[in-house]
């Protein structure tokens, strides 16, 4: 990974964005509201912080910044689809497999009390004191519970579909990351990587989700940078993708090597920007272009 200088100014960084893409201003609509099926009201915005977020004057989900269709899309559950995922996940959830001939719910039983939660408070430090994603914590429990040959693949369609429903029992539930602790190092490492120009076009993550957040770069609204939507469903990909295959995509942007899925430096990464949207809802699966 080519890590550049950071005593750069944001015009330079800027600069170069808008030579190459053109540059726009279009900011969030602040009146948007997230109503699922017209029920269900979920957090878009949230109060900042001088810890976390200090340069944020408050947290925006990155429904804020989508345009209606996309919105009207991820408010009917009818039309989104993500919800394909999540249907693929639930029949996951009850699968058996491995030597154990044991299904998840012959552990967790019904997911809709069992994982309820589990998404906010993603990623976590675990028993041994390692920070795990959630993809972790579904592997170890195929590989050491269910006894199952293989692990997934951190993109695989299968682990795609599983984070996809067990995000949905968390749905509406805050977004409440522990940064203290036994995560404090690794929430200082993600906040550094964060902050770190990385590639030819010298940017870091913040030039762009913190710095131009609002700007149009082609025909994408620049965001906060938000997580709490994912796993989601990208329109351009036309399939749902994880949280470290929006970094990998992010980081390719830069014109730089990226760090693999599942490395220790995404997990901490993860954490980081997780915790930029402490007190925003889970939405389950989004709908992003």
């Amino acid at each position: 990974m080519q890590h550049l200088k950071a005593g750069r100014t944001l015009a330079l960084a800027t600069a170069c964005v808008a030579a190459l893409t053109g540059v726009a201003l279009a900011d969030p609509d602040l009146t948007a509201e997230l109503v699922i099926d017209g029920e269900l009201h979920l957090v878009t915005r949230a109060p900042s912080d001088d810890v976390i977020t200090p340069n944020l004057p408050e947290r925006y989900s990155g429904f804020l910044f989508r345009d209606p269709a996309t919105r009207d899309m991820q408010m009917d559950d009818f039309e989104n689809p993500a919800m394909l995922a999540v249907e693929e996940g639930e029949g996951l959830w009850s699968t058996v497999e491995g030597t154990a001939g044991q299904s998840c719910q012959d552990c967790h039983g019904d997911a809709a009390d069992s994982m309820a939660g589990v998404r906010a408070s993603m990623p976590h430090v675990n028993g041994d004191g390692v920070l795990w994603s959630m993809e972790n914590y579904v592997n170890n429990c195929r590989t050491t519970r269910m006894g199952a040959a293989e692990p997934w693949g951190w993109n695989s369609g299968q682990m795609r579909a599983m984070t996809s429903y067990i995000s949905m029992q968390s749905r509406g539930m805050p977004v409440n990351v522990a940064i203290d602790g036994a995560a404090a190092p690794y929430w200082e490492q993600g906040r550094e990587m964060y902050y770190t120009r990385f590639g030819q076009l010298e940017l870091s993550c913040a030039n762009c989700h913190e710095d131009s957040a609002g700007l149009m770069i082609r025909a994408d609204h620049l965001s906060q940078g938000q997580i709490s939507g994912f796993p989601t469903y990208r329109l351009k990909d036309q399939r749902v993708v994880s949280i470290h295959n929006r970094f990998v995509g992010c980081i390719r942007d830069t014109r730089a090597e990226t760090f693999a899925m599942g490395s220790p430096e995404f997990i901490a990464l993860e954490l980081y920007v997780a915790s930029r949207g402490n007190g925003l809802a889970v939405e389950g699966v989004s709908v992003r272009p």
